[in-house]
């Protein structure tokens, strides 16, 4: 039997088949549970309590009358708003950069190399502490971020918290967003270079016979042939922005690992208030793997025809 036929997933009239080595990873990971859960009982003592969990998850409003999101809930869209805000902020960053990077003039290839290597030089969490309070302290009340939702009209205030959470804390979101879009533009940076250079010399070539300025050039051969290289990293940089969101937690932006601290801290149900986090974060990023790998099947299947 080869690699390919132990390994690989099997398809069978489009549907996924059952590997006996699926029940072998099932029983192991079942296992470690079991082991996490019997250790914890045994050596800390632990009394697991798992009736405070759902109160922070939904709670009934009285003044409303119905059932409205709590903590934990409030979090989750939080991280979610702030991952997509990042990744298009983090893209336009870049592209921009990407192509600097590839661009003839050696002023724009440094200032783009100076820009990656300083962001994947530094730590994310020493980065993110100096440009928040920077942001913070300067770029704030220099565009005026918290003027405007003080003087904001109902609309535009019901706009804000529908796109950007709470509008008490928009400039506080703001900051957030700002920090890990220039932490994580870096990283689409390169994967844009990666993909432009992937191109064969010989498109340029081509191109530049037929009289195509650099611009045309770009546009019409070499970022439609790149982008098909390029989406697939950047799905999975926007899961790990995901992920990096919880980083934020420490600057006082209310995503769901800073709000799951406060539950923790109020409850004293460690375990159980990160156990709901990691599955909330799992359940996310698999649920987008799975999306964005349907979408490269898709986009492999159009190159085909």
């Amino acid at each position: 039997m080869s690699y390919a036929e132990i390994f690989q997933p099997q398809r069978q009239d489009g549907k996924m088949q059952v590997h006996w080595l699926d029940f072998v990873v099932i029983g192991a990971v079942a296992a470690g549970v079991w082991y996490f859960y019997n250790q914890v009982n045994t050596v800390l003592h632990y009394n697991w309590d798992w009736n405070t969990i759902p109160i922070y998850i939904f709670r009934w409003d009285a003044d409303e009358g119905q059932w409205v999101s709590n903590l934990i809930v409030q979090g989750f869209f939080i991280t979610i708003r702030l991952a997509i805000w990042s990744i298009l902020c983090a893209s336009v960053l870049g592209v921009t950069f990407g192509l600097f990077r590839v661009s003839p003039s050696l002023f724009l290839r440094l200032l783009g190399r100076a820009y990656v290597e300083f962001v994947r030089n530094m730590p994310p969490l020493v980065f993110i502490f100096i440009f928040y309070f920077f942001l913070s302290d300067q770029i704030m009340p220099l565009i005026g971020a918290e003027d405007f939702v003080h003087h904001a009209g109902p609309t535009s205030i019901w706009i804000v918290e529908r796109l950007f959470g709470p509008a008490n804390l928009f400039a506080n979101f703001l900051s957030g967003v700002m920090v890990l879009a220039l932490f994580e533009g870096a990283y689409v940076t390169e994967i844009v270079r990666a993909g432009i250079q992937s191109v064969g010399r010989g498109q340029w070539e081509a191109g530049s016979s037929l009289g195509l300025s650099r611009f045309k050039l770009l546009r019409y051969i070499i970022i439609p042939q790149a982008i098909q290289k390029i989406v697939p990293p950047l799905c999975n940089q926007f899961i790990q922005t995901i992920k990096d969101s919880s980083i934020v937690s420490l600057i006082s932006i209310q995503e769901l690992t800073f709000l799951s601290v406060e539950v923790a801290v109020s409850t004293t149900r460690v375990f159980e208030v990160w156990i709901t986090a990691a599955v909330i974060y799992f359940f996310i990023c698999w649920g987008l793997a799975r999306v964005f790998s349907r979408l490269e099947s898709k986009m492999a299947e159009s190159r085909g025809r």
